[in-house]
């Protein structure tokens, strides 16, 4: 069954339980007052018997001979009973109502009785003061009448009310559901091959065109992650055949011809050396790669900013024999709050790695200057070096993976390095941020706030491939 069907049925049985309810009220409500209508009748003939009866003196006999009354019942019979049983005028010989003295007394108790006596709708009342019993009944043939009429009028509202709300509601529905199969449709048109188009958003003033609007974002945000992950596959593949194919032109030379042993020694270290970057490449591939799959639910411990910097200057100091680093402090820091932040201890101190390597690399002094500046609402590390400043469209796309910009045609790399920064950045809700501050000194900087943080919870997960890069 469909949704359009669904609905229309829904509201054709909640028209059909309104029209029911009302039709069924409306018949009882008749039904109550016709019997009211009827008793009503019959206690006025009951009066108007015995106020007869008053004025002939107590004469029964006399009552047959007097036609007082003017209101019409069907079938009209009276009773005129003098206690105990004694039947002194009755209105009607050739009716009978059956008397019993379980009904007498029950008159008599009651002083005014309303019952049935087959088709008869009967009235009984005692008057204390004549000690007698006074009975009316008829039969309401024309408040039957009606009744049955207004059921067969209320059993045809009904029937034609359902159907008339079937057919409604079914065009309603449909009418209502056209922008979900319009954008059921477009949906449709949508695949992995084909993400750009959009569905129609409207005016997004309704759910369904609310819907539309969340559904194109989804879809940009999907298109992105694909051609992040396309980028990603067609980049790592370039990146990766380049030292393999060094390799194999290397071992096929050497397999062509006879070799010293000094030009074996020449070639292996030159494999060695090709391994080693493709065992770099091969990491920061894997590091770059489950950075998507890093778990940002759970607490983090406290980490002392200044304490890591000066860890990664420690570490980087191993790898480049020549590296000359000064650190200071812009501001003094009034309190140890001021250098807390909440992180992960190895990931930020490799991502002070990685720009003190970079900001090495591509300066012209192989100097590297470190500062600090704190204050309660934010802390930022910077990272400054000479050498040649990125022009503004390398500047854009510096954090891009496998990016490199015009100043690192002479330098060895893969261009992921900020890349793996950024990420490192980008999921402890800090800000990675690139500077000229003259034609030939650059500054890249993180800055943390440290109000906000202290008040968010997250857990991350490292690869154990990071530690190595």
């Amino acid at each position: 069954m469909n949704l359009k069907l669904r609905f229309a049925i829904f509201i054709t049985c909640f028209v059909a339980n309104i029209l029911l309810v009302s039709s069924i009220t409306i018949f009882f409500l008749y039904k109550s007052n016709r019997i009211d209508d009827h008793y009503m009748r019959l206690r006025n003939r009951t009066n108007s018997l015995i106020n007869e009866y008053r004025s002939l003196n107590f004469d029964s006999s006399a009552l047959a001979k007097t036609k007082p009354y003017t209101v019409s019942l069907n079938m009209l019979q009276m009773l005129l009973i003098k206690e105990p049983t004694d039947v002194i005028f009755k209105e009607n010989d050739s009716i009978e109502l059956h008397l019993s003295q379980s009904l007498l007394k029950t008159i008599k108790r009651k002083r005014e009785f309303k019952y049935t006596d087959g088709s008869f709708e009967c009235i009984g009342v005692y008057y204390d003061d004549l000690k007698m019993f006074v009975i009316c009944g008829a039969i309401d043939k024309t408040g039957l009448r009606k009744l049955d009429h207004l059921f067969y009028i209320l059993l045809g509202v009904f029937a034609v009310g359902v159907l008339v709300s079937a057919s409604l509601s079914f065009v309603m529905v449909q009418q209502a559901l056209k922008p979900l199969a319009r954008l059921s449709n477009q949906m449709q048109l949508t695949s992995s091959s084909n993400m750009a188009t959009k569905v129609n958003e409207g005016k997004g003033r309704d759910e369904l065109e609310q819907i539309a609007k969340n559904f194109n974002a989804m879809l940009e945000r999907l298109n992105q992650g694909f051609e992040r992950q396309k980028s990603f596959v067609q980049h790592a593949s370039h990146e990766l055949r380049t030292p393999l194919t060094k390799m194999l032109s290397q071992t096929e030379a050497a397999l062509g011809r006879e070799l010293t042993v000094e030009e074996h020694k020449r070639i292996l270290l030159s494999l060695q050396e090709e391994q080693n970057e493709l065992i770099e490449l091969t990491n920061s591939l894997l590091v770059l790669s489950q950075f998507e799959k890093i778990n940002n639910s759970n607490s983090l411990p406290e980490v002392r900013v200044d304490e890591l910097v000066y860890d990664s200057i420690i570490e980087s100091k191993r790898f480049f024999n020549d590296l000359e680093i000064e650190i200071s402090f812009k501001t003094a820091p009034t309190s140890e709050k001021e250098l807390l932040v909440y992180g992960n201890e190895v990931l930020l101190k490799s991502a002070f790695r990685n720009l003190i390597k970079n900001a090495y690399l591509y300066s012209s002094n192989k100097k590297v200057v470190i500062i600090l500046n704190t204050s309660p609402e934010i802390l930022s590390v910077e990272f400054i070096n000479s050498g040649e400043i990125l022009s503004e469209a390398d500047a854009d796309k510096i954090f891009i993976p496998f990016y490199r910009g015009t100043n690192a045609s002479l330098t060895k790399g893969f261009g992921l390095g900020l890349s793996i920064v950024n990420k490192i950045v980008e999921i402890h809700d800090a800000r990675l941020s690139y500077e000229a501050l003259d034609e030939c000194t650059n500054k890249f900087a993180i800055s943390f706030d440290i109000k906000p943080m202290a008040n968010k919870e997250k857990n991350i997960a490292v690869p154990e491939s990071y530690l190595y890069n």
